[in-house]
Formats: C-alpha cells, sequence, structure tokens
C-alpha cells in the first residue's frame, strides 16, 4: 500500500478503510488529500482480500468541503475571453470529479462512515453515491453553496432528491438548512448511528458482523446489480454540475463572497489565538 500524507489508509481483514487525516483543518479537501483519496480508492478496489472499502475522518470533523483559505477561488485574473476563463475553472475541479467517478465505479461495497459533522463538499459529495451510510451521533450535514454563490456540487442535486424528496432536498441545497442527525436517520440518509465516542470501533464491529453472516461476493454483486442502472445518471449528473458550478465562477458571482468568507476565518483564527 503507497504511503499517504493527508489521509490514513489500513486494512483489516476484508475491510478497508481511507480516513481524511486533516484534523486541524477540519479535513478540508486541501493539500493532496483528493489525489490521494483517489489512489487510495483505486488501490483498494483491486485489493484481492477486501469486500468493504470505508471512508472516514480523522477527529471531531468528517470533512469542512473546500479549503477556503487555500483554494485560491477568491483570486482575480484575467481572461482572454469566457471560454478560457470556464476551461480554467473545469480544470481545477477535475480532481473532485475523479474521485466522485471512482466512487461511483468502485467494485467493493463502498460505507461512508460519518464521524462527525460534514459540510460544503463535506456534507453533499459522498452520501447519494455511497452503498451503505453509518453516522456517529455528533454528525449533522450542511451545505452553504447558495450562500457562495455556488451550485450543488458533483451530483449532490439529483442524489439529495431522490433521498428525501424534492422539497426537502430543496430546502437543504438552496437554503443551507443544517440537517440534524435525527432528521437524517428519520429520512433514510443514513442505515445507523452509534455514539460518537466509540464511533470508529463500532464502525468496525457492526461491519465485521455482517462479514461474519453474509457472503462477501454476494454483497459486492448486489452492489453492482443495483447501481448499474444508476451508473450513466450519476456520472451525467457529476459532469452537469460541474459545467454549472464552473459557469458561476465565469459570471464572478463566488468571487467577493469567497473573500468576505475568507475574511470571516481569518477573524476566527486570531480571535482563539488571541485567549491562548
Amino acid at each position: 500500500m503507497a504511503k499517504y500524507n493527508d489521509i490514513i489508509v489500513t486494512v483489516n481483514g476484508q475491510i478497508g478503510t481511507i480516513k481524511f487525516n486533516r484534523p486541524r483543518s477540519l479535513n478540508s479537501f486541501g493539500g493532496k488529500l483528493m489525489a490521494e483519496t483517489i489512489a487510495a480508492i483505486r488501490d483498494l478496489n483491486e485489493h484481492p482480500d477486501t469486500i468493504f472499502t470505508v471512508l472516514t475522518g480523522e477527529g471531531r470533523f468528517f470533512s469542512a468541503g473546500a479549503d477556503v483559505r487555500s483554494s485560491g477561488l477568491d483570486s482575480v485574473e484575467e481572461y482572454a475571453n469566457a471560454a478560457e476563463k470556464k476551461l480554467t475553472y473545469l480544470e481545477r475541479f477535475t480532481p473532485a470529479m475523479e474521485m466522485l467517478r471512482s466512487i461511483i465505479d468502485h467494485k467493493k461495497v463502498f460505507v461512508l462512515a460519518l464521524n462527525g459533522p460534514g459540510v460544503g463538499g463535506g456534507a453533499a459529495w459522498f452520501t447519494g453515491v455511497a452503498d451503505i451510510v453509518l453516522a456517529s451521533s455528533s454528525t449533522y450535514l450542511q451545505v452553504p453553496f447558495s450562500a457562495l454563490g455556488l451550485v450543488p456540487e458533483n451530483g449532490s442535486a439529483i442524489n439529495f432528491s431522490q433521498s428525501m424528496g424534492v422539497h426537502r432536498a430543496n430546502e437543504f441545497l438552496m437554503f443551507g438548512r443544517k440537517l440534524t442527525i435525527e432528521e437524517l436517520e428519520q429520512w433514510g440518509l443514513v442505515n445507523r448511528v452509534f455514539p460518537a465516542d466509540t464511533f470508529h470501533e463500532d464502525v468496525r464491529k457492526y461491519l465485521e458482523e455482517q462479514l461474519s453472516i453474509n457472503d462477501g461476493k454476494s454483497m459486492m454483486e448486489t452492489k453492482r446489480l443495483q447501481n448499474a442502472p444508476l451508473r450513466a445518471g450519476r456520472l451525467l449528473a457529476v459532469v452537469d454540475s460541474v459545467s454549472a458550478l464552473a459557469e458561476r465562477f465565469v459570471d464572478g458571482a463566488p468571487m467577493q463572497r469567497f473573500v468576505e468568507k475568507k475574511k470571516q476565518l481569518e477573524a476566527k483564527s486570531k480571535t482563539r489565538a488571541s485567549k491562548l
């Protein structure tokens, strides 16, 4: 198994685990996190022993989504025309597209283990394409897409409307409503909720129990049969949403909102530092 910096990859028996490992930045998608996650998903896809691939996070957050302070999305650059500008942003979004594509095409049973809150991409990208979703009691999901001048990313508009209905999805995705763990469970977005303090151990025990009862190849075949008719629609939804997201940046809508958000985060950091 390759060596990683921003994720931790382990294999225990028939369970492979990818753990986001940027807890100081709430596992935001900075550094090499996305590239390393893609590489790990590819490795586990071909692992001869595993049945489950688990995606989770280190620390109190699953993921805070985009690393606003280092994303560069607030920069103002000059472009020859709108087409050049859009192509530039499409290139920036390619790693996220490939990460979603690799999950959609993953052969193993893909388990999302939400160890804590998910915000932005951390809330929206993975829930709808995972085969099983487990969550800790400290989990909530929230997406500030409209507040930042963005759109629902990587196919999430379709995935959430299919999971919890169009009206609930619109309130979540348009208005940025925070979904509590109780709502996530009641609305069928998560399969099981475990206590936060024993979450990772409980996930391991739960999956090992399934392996002791069920045939691994049968579970993988069930996943294949369920997902095969959905694949084209999911991939199209990813591409369509990325194109719409790039158009938002062509319009210039998110830039000032990212500047303001970055200032807010820097002010909070200074306030925390002054209290130490």
